[in-house]
Order: C-alpha cells, then sequence, then structure tokens
C-alpha cells in the first residue's frame, strides 16, 4: 500500500504530486494494467524472452557503436 506522509505547509497539489511519483516509482499502475487481463504461463514466457532479447539487443548496438575512447 502506497502512502504519502505531508508536512503541515504542503499543499494538496505537493502531496497528490508526491504520491503519483510514489506510485510510479513503485510500478503499481503497471503492475494493475499487467493483472487486468488473464495471461496464459507461455504467453508470460514469451513476452519476457522477447525483453529480454531487446534489451541484449540494445546492449550489444551501444558496445560495438561509438567512438573508441
Amino acid at each position: 500500500m502506497a502512502y504519502v506522509k505531508c508536512d503541515d505547509n504542503d499543499t494538496v497539489e505537493r502531496a497528490i504530486k508526491k504520491f503519483k511519483r510514489l506510485v510510479e516509482k513503485e510500478g503499481i499502475i503497471r503492475e494493475f494494467k499487467m493483472r487486468q487481463y488473464f495471461e496464459k504461463p507461455s504467453a508470460i514466457e514469451h513476452r519476457k524472452k522477447k525483453a529480454l532479447a531487446r534489451k541484449q539487443m540494445k546492449k550489444n548496438r551501444k558496445m560495438h557503436s561509438g567512438k573508441a575512447f
């Protein structure tokens, strides 16, 4: 459960901004959207493999491109 502790001099807008930042940092919205519909275990595995492949491609591209220092 995400909650925000506010000072007496904080405005409502500042409290909402702190709450939004905390929710984004903890990934609550992302997890809620992912759990909104049932996803087969094989589909989860496939999605994770694709994400890992993208991450590795990006890492390889970053290492092979650019100038040597």
